[in-house]
């Protein structure tokens, strides 16, 4: 063979070679067909899984804040009028409906005017007067916890004002005790 036809019979060797590798070669035996997809299981209708499911128990849970006439006067931790039967309708009343009283936390608050120390006493005060009146009304008093928050979480913010009455008078909203209820209703 002379040289031309050598790399002529070489190139077609090599081409030949390469759609070879490139080509699958043909199976034997042919591919499996996909599986049928399977259906997922169908959900019982809701009301028989509501059915199979306990209801939760209804709660008689509750927060009640004194507020606006209901609030504690100035450097006092007496309750009014007003703030004795707001906790009658609302607290006492909601209490009746429960089944189950889980706890009771009473929160007195007081406004920035004093010191922390004397205003930490205050509202632990507000709280005491609060929960007294609740268990002179009929509830068990180891339900109930108090605390005294200072004049920590102010409802409302006032400017320094040069006249005093005012100053007492827009920070009044401060002068506050927040009752939260838990339990399971009847």
């Amino acid at each position: 063979m002379t040289k031309p036809s050598l790399a002529v019979a070489l190139g077609a060797a090599v081409v030949l070679l390469a759609a070879c590798a490139s080509s699958p070669e043909p199976s034997a035996t042919p591919a499996p067909a996909p599986a049928p997809k399977q259906s997922l299981p169908i959900a019982p209708p809701a009301s028989k899984a509501a059915a199979a499911a306990p209801t939760p128990p209804k709660r008689c849970d509750a927060s009640v804040t004194l507020q606006n006439d209901e609030t504690f006067a100035f450097a006092k931790a007496g309750l009014g009028d007003a703030a004795k039967g707001r906790l009658d309708r609302d607290v006492v009343g909601k209490l009746a409906g429960c089944a189950v009283i889980e706890s009771v936390v009473i929160e007195g608050h007081a406004d920035r005017i004093g010191s922390q120390q004397y205003n930490q006493q205050l509202s632990d005060r507000r709280a005491e007067s609060v929960k007294a009146y609740l268990v002179a009304k009929g509830v068990d008093r180891n339900k109930i916890e108090t605390i005294g928050m200072g004049k920590t979480v102010p409802a409302k913010f006032c400017p320094d004002s040069k006249n005093r009455a005012d100053l007492i008078a827009c920070l009044a909203p401060n002068r506050r005790a927040i009752t939260s209820i838990k339990g399971t209703a009847k």
